[in-house]
Formats: structure tokens, C-alpha cells, sequence
């Protein structure tokens, strides 16, 4: 969970509530949950970007483009990388 304040999908305008429709619909269902921001704990949104929707579309959508099933490597071979990847950045969450 990000430690900044992020906006409860309750109060989410407009913009942000598109953003999140438009990158659903670029992943598979199987990254519905938790990917995508959806009201956690404290009712905030899983996603430190909910403040910049225009930041959280465009990581999101990079992130989107890179594990597109399309490319050559399987699922498996993607999430490794973004897994190293990671750990080398030292995101452990």
C-alpha cells in the first residue's frame, strides 16, 4: 500500500474512473485483481498514481504493452522479468 494519500474509488472523478476503464480493457481478465486500482483497507485506491491519471494511464499502459500476450516469450517468461526487474529496483511489494 502507498504511503501517499491516493483517492478512494468512491471519489474518483470522472477522468480517473475512464483512465481505469480504458487500461481494464488493455490487460487480460486475469489481471483484473489486484492490478487495477479497486478500494483497499483504509478505502483509498490500490495505486499511488490515482492523483495523476494521465501518469497512471501511461505506466500502466507501458506496463500493458510489455506483457502483451502478442510478444514472443510466454506469461511465465514476462512475469520473471518484471519480477528481476523488481528486486533489482528493490520494489519488494
Amino acid at each position: 500500500m502507498a504511503w501517499i494519500r491516493t483517492v478512494p474509488y468512491a471519489q474518483a472523478d470522472e477522468k480517473l474512473r475512464e483512465v481505469i476503464k480504458k487500461l481494464r480493457a488493455m490487460y487480460p481478465p486475469e489481471y483484473d485483481d489486484p492490478v487495477f486500482p479497486r478500494a483497499n483497507d483504509d478505502g483509498g485506491v490500490s495505486g499511488a498514481h490515482s492523483l495523476i491519471p494521465g501518469a497512471l494511464y501511461h505506466a500502466m499502459a507501458t506496463f500493458a504493452s510489455l506483457m502483451s500476450p502478442q510478444l514472443p516469450l510466454e506469461r511465465e517468461q514476462h512475469e520473471m522479468i518484471a519480477t528481476v526487474v523488481s528486486a533489482i529496483n528493490r520494489c519488494y511489494y
